[in-house]
């Protein structure tokens, strides 16, 4: 993978909806204030929502060699997500906002192919995933704190935390077009553990009664499951394949989705092609049935025969 200018660090890759590889690139001297934290005296780590200056970014598209850039000069949103929108836009997401002072910070921007800002928004806090169909909807997923409320939201004197159905659907204008029910029938979202958006459908794995589901035209289908712990959801059709566990990072579970639950096959491990075992700070994204893995500036691609198989 070759960065778009000298002295660039990948900061995040996310995947986008023609199985592309989108990421986000720093210059290195100022890429640390994208992935700051404050570390309480406990050891306990909160995550900023904004660099304390701003950082300019270059979002590249790889394909698998690289195809478009997007400068954007000066941005401000720490832990940033970037998912492509038509006509070459780009989305920029930021995966904590805060609520103060009876107001929310803006945690979304959309950039035109140019970088010039044409749209900000509030997406809520304790985003997990961002994943872009292509239509140009936003798929997006919550952890624990943007569904239960932190940074303000949820008190006594601030709204529900946007992000407490757990997963929504935002129009490309950045409002909402639809929310996972809290009542429904597999149970409501606590945490998000896994989302894979194929085409305008979202397939989604989540705590605490870890079924699978499917949204297709606001439709919800859903599947039991035994996993515990996964984080990354590859689906073909009626197969579908977990990565990770609580115990086991790179694992595997294959299986098909039949009736109301998921049959699984024999867990395997992820490894890399000369068999070691994949590092733990590699990046493992599950988009349609095909697995990618980020490792350093290496980009692997699994289909989903390959992992099925073992």
């Amino acid at each position: 993978m070759v960065a778009p200018f000298q002295d660039a660090k990948l900061v995040r890759a996310a995947t986008g909806p023609e199985g592309e590889l989108v990421v986000l690139w720093a210059p290195r001297e100022n890429a640390e204030a994208l992935t700051a934290r404050t570390v309480g005296p406990g050891g306990t780590s909160f995550p900023h929502s904004r660099t304390a200056a701003p950082v300019s970014v270059h979002v590249a598209t790889y394909r698998p060699h690289l195809t478009t850039t997007v400068p954007i000069a000066g941005q401000s949103l720490a832990h940033p997500i970037a998912q492509p929108l038509r006509d070459g836009r780009v989305l920029l997401v930021g995966a904590r906002c805060r609520w103060r002072n009876g107001a929310a910070e803006s945690d979304a921007a959309i950039y035109d192919a140019d970088g010039k800002r044409q749209r900000e928004g509030v997406l809520g806090d304790g985003i997990e995933d961002v994943q872009t169909t292509p239509s140009g909807e936003i798929w997006v997923s919550y952890f624990d704190e943007g569904v239960c409320g932190n940074r303000g939201w949820g008190e006594a004197d601030s709204p529900a935390p946007i992000g407490s159905p757990g997963l929504i659907r935002f129009r490309s204008d950045l409002d909402i077009a639809w929310r996972y029910p809290y009542d429904g029938e597999f149970g409501g979202i606590a945490d998000c553990y896994a989302l894979n958006v194929v085409g305008e459908d979202a397939w989604a794995y989540y705590y605490t009664d870890l079924p699978i589901v499917r949204i297709r035209a606001a439709v919800i289908a859903g599947w039991s499951t035994e996993v515990r712990g996964a984080h990354a959801l590859v689906v073909a059709d009626d197969r579908v394949v977990f990565v990770g566990g609580y115990k086991g990072r790179r694992r595997l579970v294959a299986g098909s989705i039949r009736g109301g639950a998921f049959s699984a096959d024999r867990p395997a491990q992820l490894v890399m092609p000369n068999g070691r075992a994949v590092s733990r700070t590699a990046t493992v994204l599950g988009r349609g049935s095909e697995l990618h893995v980020v490792v350093g500036q290496s980009w692997l691609k699994l289909g989903f025969e390959d992992l099925a198989t073992g």
